[in-house]
């Protein structure tokens, strides 16, 4: 009878002192990133990530109007390229 009281309560008890807890904090935590609120130091970094992709994005559009000027057949290339 001993052995089945443990084989019934240490599980439990683990359960309890571990895992409940855990799951409750990871719950909670969850719950509150699905509200989307952004903290000040991250909505500065999503800021300046907008404003860096944006940079990207114009140099790409440069470097590509100055490839359409001086090899307008670079498209090509860069595709058939791509296939091999």
């Amino acid at each position: 009878m001993d052995g089945m009281v443990v084989a019934f309560f240490v599980p439990i008890v683990l359960f309890l002192c571990i895992v409940a807890p855990t799951w409750i904090f990871m719950h909670y935590r969850s719950k509150q990133r699905a509200q989307g609120a952004l903290s000040e130091d991250e909505r500065a970094e999503l800021e300046a990530l907008s404003i860096q992709a944006e940079r990207m994005i114009d140099r790409i559009e440069t470097l590509e109007a100055i490839l359409d000027s001086e090899t307008p057949e670079w498209r090509k290339r860069v595709t058939a390229g791509e296939s091999r």
